[in-house]
This record gives C-alpha cells, sequence and structure tokens, in this order.
C-alpha cells in the first residue's frame, strides 16, 4: 500500500471510531443508585455517630501509611516516567481525537479551566500555610536548628515536592488514557472503558466496569466534598475577618454552602463551554491580580530569589525527597510522611477519577505530546510562582516577627499575611471573592463528571443529572460541617475516605497504564510509522543486494493509471560503508541508462 493510502487509510480506521461515540444520555441505575446510597450511608454514619467515623477512619488510615506507604511511594514517580515517556516517545505526535483535529478550546482557556478543576481553592488553602508549616517545623532528617535561609529552601523544596511536578503527572496518566480511548478509539468517557484493550469490550461495560465506576464516583465525591467544606471553613473566616459576622459558627457556614450551591446549579447547567470556561478565565484573572499584589507590596526581591533558589533545592533535594520512608529516613519520619508526602499522594490519586476525567473532557484535539506538557510543565510552573510570592512572603513576615504562623487555624493565615499590607478590605474582598468563584467552578466540575460516569460517559450529561449531584455535593459538604460543629473534624473523615479509596485506584492506575500502552502499539498511526520504516527497510535491502549500495529510491503513484506527468521523485541513496562514489544524480542517470540500455535505478 502506498503512503498517500495509509495516510487516508488513518483517517478512515478514526472517523466511524469518534463519530460514532453515543451521544445518548441513559442513566445507568447500577451504577448511580450504588454510589447514592453508599454516599447516604456515610452520612448517616457520620450524623448518628462522628466521633466513629472519625475514629474507625482515621485507624485504616494509620494501617494504610504504614503498610502501603511504599506503594505510593513508588507510584507517584511512576506516573511522571510514564507520562514523559510517552511525551518523548514516537507516540508523542498521535492526536486525542480525529487525524488532524484541532483544539477544542483555547491554550489560555484550557490551562485556566485545568486549574479551576484541579487545584484552584486548595492552593488558595494551602498556598501560605504549608511553606510557613514547614519552615517553622522543618521535616524529619533535616536541619531544624539550621539557619532561616536553610530552613526556608528546604520548606519551599518539599512544597513544590508536594505540588508541582508529582500531583499533575498521576493527573496527567488518567487524563491521556481517558482522553486517548474516549476521543482516539470512540469508547465510552469513563474509566472503565480504558480497559477494553486487556479485559474487553463485555466486561468493560458490565460488572467489572461497574465495580471501577463507583469507585470512581465515590473518590470524586468525598474528595469534592471535603475540599469544599474546607473552602466553606475558609471563606468563613474571611467572612469574619472583613467584619462581615463577629463569630463563625454552624449556621455560617450553612449560609455559605446554601448560597454558593446556587450558582454552582447555575453554572453547571449552563454547559462547560459557555458557564464554566467564563468562570475559569474569570478565576486565573483574579488569581493573577491577587498574586501580582503580594509580588509587589510583599518582599518583590525576596520572591524573585526565591524563584531560582526554589527550583535549584527541589532538584538538589528530589533524590531524598522521593526516596524517603519510615524505614530509611530516622526517627519521626513515619508520622510525617503520613501526614504529608504518602498522605498526599494518595489524596492526589483519590481525586484522579475527578480531575483526570474533566481534563480529558477539555482536551480533545490535542496531541499527546502537547497534553503531558500542558499538564504537567504549567501548572508545575504556576503553582512554582504561587508557593513563592504568598509561601515567602508568608515566611518574611514570620521572620520578621509578625507572628503568622500563631494565628489560631490555617484558614486564616491568608487573611493573617493581606492583613500587613495596604488596601486591606479590598484585597481581602478580592480573595473572598476568588475563594467562592473556586469553590463554584470546583463544585461544578466535579458535579459534571459524577454526571458523565452515571450516564455511561456521556460527553455532555444531562443538565438534571449534574443539577442533582451537584445539589448532593453541596448538601454533604454542608451537613459534614453541621454534625461536626462547624470544625474540621466530620470534614477530615470524608477526606480520610477519598484517600482510602485511594488504595484500590492505585492498581486502577497501573491497569490504566498498561492498557494504553497496548491501545498506543495498535494505533493506525503507529501501525503506518512501522509500515513505512518496513517499506524503506525493503527498498534498501533490495537496492543493496542488487547494485551493492549505489541506487536510488524511487517515489511515484501505485495506481499506473493516475495521471503524474511521467516525471518519478528520486532520492539518491548510498549505504554507509558501501563502496563507490555516490550514484550520480538521477537525470544524468537516466540518460546514461537510455544510452546504454540499461535501467541502473532500482
Amino acid at each position: 500500500m502506498s503512503g498517500g493510502k495509509l495516510e487516508a487509510g488513518v483517517a478512515r480506521d478514526l472517523e466511524p471510531a469518534v463519530e460514532g461515540q453515543a451521544s445518548e444520555r441513559r442513566t445507568d441505575r447500577v451504577v448511580f443508585g450504588i454510589a447514592v446510597l453508599l454516599a447516604l450511608a456515610f452520612v448517616v454514619w457520620g450524623a448518628v455517630a462522628t466521633d466513629s467515623l472519625v475514629s474507625v477512619s482515621t485507624a485504616m488510615l494509620i494501617s494504610t501509611m504504614h503498610n502501603g506507604g511504599w506503594a505510593f511511594v513508588l507510584a507517584a514517580p511512576g506516573c511522571v516516567v510514564f507520562s514523559l515517556g510517552l511525551a518523548f516517545s514516537r507516540y508523542g505526535e498521535i492526536t486525542l481525537g480525529k487525524e488532524g483535529e484541532q483544539p477544542e478550546f483555547r491554550t489560555v482557556s484550557w490551562v485556566a479551566m485545568m486549574f479551576s478543576a484541579g487545584m484552584g481553592l486548595t492552593l488558595l488553602f494551602y498556598g501560605v500555610s504549608e511553606p510557613l508549616a514547614h519552615f517553622t517545623d522543618p521535616p524529619p532528617g533535616t536541619p531544624a536548628g539550621g539557619s532561616a535561609a536553610e530552613r526556608m529552601q528546604t520548606a519551599m523544596s518539599t512544597t513544590l515536592f508536594h505540588w508541582t511536578l508529582y500531583p499533575w503527572a498521576i493527573f496527567a496518566v488518567v487524563g491521556l488514557a481517558i482522553a486517548y480511548s474516549c476521543f482516539r478509539r470512540g469508547r465510552r468517557q469513563t474509566i472503565s472503558a480504558v480497559f477494553t484493550p486487556l479485559v474487553g469490550e463485555k466486561n468493560a461495560n458490565g460488572a467489572f466496569g461497574r465495580v471501577i465506576d463507583i469507585l470512581a464516583l465515590l473518590a470524586t465525591l468525598f474528595g469534592t466534598a471535603s475540599s469544599l467544606g474546607r473552602g466553606a471553613l475558609q471563606i468563613s473566616s474571611g467572612v469574619k475577618e472583613v467584619g462581615w459576622a463577629g463569630s463563625v459558627g454552624t449556621l455560617t457556614l450553612a449560609a455559605v454552602t446554601a448560597g454558593l450551591a446556587i450558582p454552582c446549579v447555575a453554572y453547571a447547567a449552563s454547559g462547560v463551554q459557555r458557564g464554566f470556561q467564563r468562570l475559569s478565565n474569570m478565576n486565573m484573572v483574579l488569581a493573577t491580580s491577587l498574586a501580582v499584589f503580594v509580588f509587589v507590596e510583599g518582599p518583590t526581591v525576596l520572591t524573585l530569589n526565591l524563584l531560582p533558589t526554589s527550583v535549584s533545592s527541589f532538584v538538589g533535594d528530589l533524590p531524598q525527597l522521593a526516596a524517603r520512608t519510615e524505614s530509611t529516613a530516622g526517627k519521626g519520619v513515619a508520622e510525617w510522611l503520613s501526614s504529608w508526602t504518602v498522605f498526599y499522594w494518595a489524596w492526589w490519586i483519590s481525586w484522579t477519577p475527578f480531575v483526570g476525567m474533566f481534563i480529558a473532557r477539555i482536551s480533545r484535539g490535542r496531541t499527546i505530546r502537547q497534553f503531558v506538557g500542558g499538564v504537567i510543565l504549567v501548572p508545575s510552573v504556576v503553582s512554582l510562582i504561587w508557593f513563592a510570592a504568598f509561601g515567602g512572603t508568608a515566611i518574611s513576615l514570620e521572620r520578621s516577627g509578625a507572628g503568622i504562623s500563631e494565628v489560631s487555624t490555617v484558614e486564616n493565615q491568608l487573611f493573617a499575611v493581606l492583613r500587613e499590607y495596604p488596601l486591606v478590605g479590598a484585597t481581602m474582598l478580592m480573595a473572598l471573592i476568588l475563594m467562592a468563584t473556586f469553590f463554584v467552578s470546583g463544585a461544578d466540575a466535579a458535579s459534571r463528571v459524577m454526571g458523565t460516569l452515571s450516564q455511561r460517559g456521556a460527553l455532555e450529561p444531562s443538565r438534571n443529572v449534574v443539577v442533582v449531584w451537584g445539589l448532593l455535593l453541596g448538601a454533604l459538604a454542608m451537613v459534614m460541617l453541621l454534625i461536626g460543629g462547624g470544625g474540621a473534624e466530620a470534614i477530615d473523615g470524608l477526606k480520610t475516605l477519598a484517600v482510602l479509596v485511594a488504595v484500590p485506584f492505585t492498581l486502577v492506575m497501573i491497569g490504566m497504564c498498561a492498557a494504553v500502552l497496548r491501545d498506543l502499539r495498535g494505533d493506525p498511526l503507529t501501525l503506518l510509522g512501522d509500515r513505512r520504516t518496513k517499506a524503506v527497510e525493503a527498498a534498501v535491502t533490495a537496492g543493496d543486494d542488487q547494485y551493492g549500495g549505489e541506487f536510488a529510491i524511487r517515489i511515484r503513484p501505485s495506481d499506473a493509471s493516475t495521471p503524474h506527468g511521467g516525471n518519478d521523485l528520486e532520492a539518491p541513496a548510498r549505504l554507509p560503508g558501501s563502496r563507490g562514489p555516490c550514484p550520480a544524480p538521477v537525470a544524468d542517470r537516466k540518460r546514461t541508462a537510455g544510452r546504454d540500455g540499461k535501467d541502473r535505478g532500482a
């Protein structure tokens, strides 16, 4: 088969699959029903016996961290190697969609939506608190009594380790597998459908696949609800800081959560291309404005110095950070890892069904190389700038005696930093608006993902189902806050449940890597490349056998009836190490062949 026909075959092989995706929105009653019942059971458990929920989930978490922490430590760098390896391999040029298809969203909007769905609300929460926590209480195995500069470098490198390359590589693995399976192979947009090349379509759509999708629904529900609950606590603290409320109680929390549920439902009903894209772009404008203000008014030179210093410290400390386990890092490291690194890896894995599926949904038309570069490198750079600005400012204030770390709760620490600079009212209001919009966009994206999982992978789930999941998310977060007395205990219980779901989901991610590799080996573009290589090898071998390495490869239409003006495209070639000079130009060779009565071209 000729090269042109092969390339046309790639489009024909992919087009029926991609265009043949089911557009119907049929709710899978088994997946939807079991997920809702299990969620309600945990809510009732938390309402009736909050202490029991927290104690049981905490005990399970401790056991998981102790006995299975090594698996998370291996899984995180494995995702980095796998995703970057695909990007720089021959598969990097494969499009997540039909051949030649253009990206559905502009790059700026694409990055903005990734942040709004992935880490927007949590970055606001931890942007100040985590670097400050590692500065005041350095990790085990690091010089706790070292100079302030040394502790600052340790704090920044540890924070970047938790928030940049590794988590986004974890998201990229799941997002890439789903995007390829859905947009390239034309399967349902579910995690279970990715396993089709391993277990067959029947099992992927049957009981095996439904178990995976139910796990994904529960992980999304618990993980997002815990994040929204934390966000509600931070927003309520901000309401108190700006003087809108004298104290933060359960009624304030309920009012904040209920008030944010209304715009969440409205945006959920407006679709990805209109509502969520606009909201995400607004989030990026507000976040950039707040970061620029802190950068300009805060220790500007220190922040600029932190950028290269933090990267250098992160790269230098990476081997030690990545290999740190409770058996090798000394006293107290087991408890620290359970609270920080290993807990983070498990938490990010529990978020992969939600973030991975949403990133896949907005990445149609990009190549694998573009996808991996955009999902890993761009957010990592933005996170570096964010933590350098907010974390560096908080540490600078702490060193000057402002006492930021002495604030009663971590929810207040961002507002404590803003209180040290001019325009306090305006910046706190901006921070509150940004928290609210990140709250709404995160809940909207999670509701959309759960709607997709509930409706057999519909690219655009019905608005009613999305709205129902949005209301359930808000209700779950509000109920857990209320039964926890306005504190974080019940929310921590939800977060722990989400992390426990990550235990089986680690195995799911390994299976997804194996499935996508098998798919990529059989991709039409991969097969086309293999055929091209074999064709060239066969031509070179034949030329060497017949002409001793001195020959020309002729390219012409395979159909003799195709008009081509009588001019064949030829390239003189000589194998490395062959004897004699390089063949004469093609025109000279043809004239010589005419005189000698021989055709010396091959």
